[in-house]
């Protein structure tokens, strides 16, 4: 019977106590049988509090203007999440109109 690998290091040393799966080598112990969730996942929320994801079209909750042009992004103006980074701006969209961005979720609504 084999066993996976450890989901933390990768370590092919794991072995099986009643249930759980233990690596010996960074201490991490799992059921096999219960879906694993993803602890550094992002979750972000936009303007009304709903969670975004990578794919999501969004539209402006409010005019914004671009930093380092006279550019203004009207609000309704429609936008589709590249995807979620960790920091002050973190939506990397595509902009109708205006390209590629960063934006901060809290002035988007999810479409």
């Amino acid at each position: 019977m084999s066993l996976p690998n450890c989901p933390k290091c990768n370590s092919e040393y794991v072995y099986q106590d009643q249930e759980l799966l233990i690596c010996p080598e960074c201490g991490h112990d799992w059921n096999p049988n219960e879906v694993e969730v993803d602890e550094d996942a992002l979750f972000i929320k936009d303007a009304n509090g709903t969670q975004l994801q990578d794919g999501d079209k969004v539209t402006l909750a409010k005019d914004l203007k671009v930093k380092g042009s006279s550019q203004v992004l009207k609000i309704g103006t429609k936008a589709t999440i590249k995807r979620l980074v960790d920091g002050d701006h973190d939506l990397d969209c595509k902009v109708d109109g205006a390209g590629d961005m960063m934006l901060k979720s809290q002035f988007v609504k999810k479409a």
